[in-house]
C-alpha cells in the first residue's frame, strides 16, 4: 500500500498501539486480540536493554506483517538508527516511529517509502521533524503538559500533523483531540500486563473494543 493510502487510513483510524516486551507467540495471539477489538495500526518496538536483539524485533515484524497483510497496518518504534531503519523495511513495516528527532532516520525512512513519525518536544524540534520530511510528529511524553500544550503548539503549526503519545486515556482523548492531535500513540491502557500473563486476551480485546468506542465519542461530540 502506498504512504498515501496509509497516511488516511492513520487520519481515520488515529489509533496506534504500542507494543513493547513481547514477542512470539504471545505477540501474536496480543496483536490479534487488538485487532478483533478494532485495532488496525500497531507499533513494535526495538529494544535498547538488551532484552530483545534487533534481529529478533525485525522477525516478530516480519512474522506480524505476513500474517495480518492487508488488515493491519504494523510499524517498529522506538527507532534509533538507520540500521533500523533499513531492518524494518526489510520486514516488510510501513513506518518508523522514534522518541526523538534524527534527521538521518527520517530521511531514510522517507527514502525507503515508509512513513515516518519522529518524537519531539519543543516547537523547534517539531519544525525540524517536519522540515526533514516527517509525516506526523509524535509529541511525547504529552502528558508532561497535557492537551492545553497541543493547541498551543497547533496555533502557530497547524500545518504540522501531530500525535499525542504518552499518557492518553479514554478520560483525556476528548480533550488532545479537540486541541488538533491527529492521532494516538497508546500504551498500557490496552497492553495490559496482568491479563496478557494471564492469558486473557478477551480482556485485551474488550479494552481495544472501548478505546476505538471512546474515540468514536470523541469525534462525535466535536
Amino acid at each position: 500500500m502506498v504512504r498515501e493510502q496509509i497516511i488516511q487510513e492513520l487520519e481515520k483510524e488515529k489509533i496506534i498501539v504500542i507494543v513493547r516486551g513481547y514477542t512470539g507467540e504471545t505477540l501474536l495471539s496480543l496483536a490479534e486480540a487488538m485487532y478483533r477489538g478494532g485495532i488496525r495500526f500497531l507499533e513494535v518496538t526495538y529494544d535498547h536493554g538488551g532484552t530483545f536483539s534487533t534481529e529478533e524485533t525485525a522477525g516478530d515484524i516480519a512474522m506480524l506483517a505476513r500474517h495480518f497483510a492487508g488488515r493491519m497496518h504494523i510499524g517498529a518504534g522506538t527507532v534509533l538508527t538507520t540500521e533500523e531503519v533499513e531492518m524494518t523495511c526489510q520486514a516488510g513495516g510501513e513506518y518508523i516511529i522514534s522518541p526523538n528527532v534524527n534527521v538521518d532516520v527520517i530521511r531514510k525512512t522517507r527514502a525507503l517509502g515508509m512513513l515516518s513519525m519522529p518524537g519531539a518536544f519543543t516547537p523547534s524540534e517539531v519544525v525540524m521533524a517536519h522540515d526533514a520530511g516527517a509525516d506526523f510528529v509524535k509529541l511525547f511524553p504529552v502528558d508532561a503538559l497535557g492537551a492545553s500544550y497541543v493547541k498551543a503548539l497547533k496555533a502557530p503549526l497547524c500545518h504540522i500533523k501531530m500525535l499525542a503519545v504518552g499518557g492518553v486515556n479514554e478520560g483525556n482523548l476528548k480533550a488532545f483531540l479537540e486541541a488538533g492531535a491527529s492521532g494516538f500513540g497508546i500504551g498500557s491502557n490496552i497492553v495490559n500486563k496482568k491479563m496478557i500473563a494471564a492469558g486473557d486476551f478477551e480482556g485485551i480485546t474488550t479494552l481495544a473494543r472501548d478505546f476505538v468506542a471512546a474515540l468514536a465519542r470523541a469525534e462525535g461530540e466535536r
